[in-house]
C-alpha cells in the first residue's frame, strides 16, 4: 500500500497533498479523525457581528469534537483624536474606553456562554491595537494556538478594497492555519462515510 493513501494522513500533510496522493474521499468522520490530535488550542476572534458569532459557535463545536480549548479574542482600536468613527468623534477618551470595554465584555460573555454550554474550556481576551489583524496573529503566537477560526463577510469588489478585511490580512500574514467561516449561503459539502 502506498504510504500516501494511509488514513489518517501525517499531521503535517495539507488537504491538497492528501487529495493529490489518492487518499480516500474525505467524509466528515474522516476529516474529524484527521483533525483530532492536530488542534489543541483554537483562537476565535470576534467582532460581535452575527457572522462572527457563527464563527464562534463553529470554532467551539470544532474544539469540542477534537478536545481542544479555545481563546476568544476581541480587538478594539485605541482612541484617536482625529478619527472618522462617530463614537471617537463624540466621546472623550474616558467615555470611549468605557464604551469599548462594555461592548467587548458583551461579545466575550456571549462566547463564554456558548463554550460553557458546550463544555469547552474558554479563555476570553480583549485587546486594544491599531491593527486588529496583527493583534490576532500575535495572540495566536503568544497563546500557542494551533488554529485560528474566524469569519469572513465575503465582501467583493470595491467594498473589499476600501473596507479591507481583517480575515484577509490574517490569512496573508499568519503562519498558523486559519479556518474561515463564510456567510450562510456558502455551504460546505461532505461526502457520506
Amino acid at each position: 500500500m502506498n504510504k500516501a493513501s494511509v488514513w489518517p494522513p501525517e499531521p503535517q500533510a495539507s488537504l491538497i497533498q492528501i487529495m493529490m496522493t489518492g487518499a480516500p474521499a474525505l467524509s466528515f468522520s474522516n476529516l474529524l479523525s484527521w483533525v483530532d490530535g492536530m488542534h489543541r488550542h483554537i483562537l476565535i476572534p470576534t467582532d460581535g457581528s452575527a457572522l462572527s458569532q457563527t464563527a464562534v459557535e463553529y470554532g467551539i463545536a470544532l474544539a469540542k469534537s477534537v478536545g481542544a480549548k479555545v481563546t476568544v479574542l476581541t480587538v478594539s482600536t485605541p482612541f484617536h483624536t482625529f478619527a472618522l468613527e462617530p463614537v471617537m468623534v463624540t466621546d472623550t477618551p474616558e467615555q470611549y474606553a468605557k464604551h469599548v470595554a462594555t461592548v467587548a465584555s458583551k461579545y466575550l460573555d456571549a462566547a463564554k456562554e456558548v463554550a460553557s454550554t458546550s463544555g469547552v474550556s474558554c479563555e476570553t481576551l480583549h485587546l486594544e491595537h491599531d491593527h486588529p489583524y496583527q493583534a490576532i496573529i500575535d495572540t495566536a503566537a503568544t497563546k500557542s494556538c494551533d488554529l485560528i477560526v474566524m469569519a469572513s463577510h465575503g465582501r467583493r469588489g470595491i467594498s473589499a478594497i476600501v473596507l479591507g478585511s481583517e480575515t484577509t490580512k490574517v490569512l496573508t500574514h499568519s503562519s498558523i492555519p486559519v479556518l474561515v467561516v463564510r456567510p450562510p449561503n456558502h455551504s460546505l459539502v461532505f461526502l457520506p462515510s
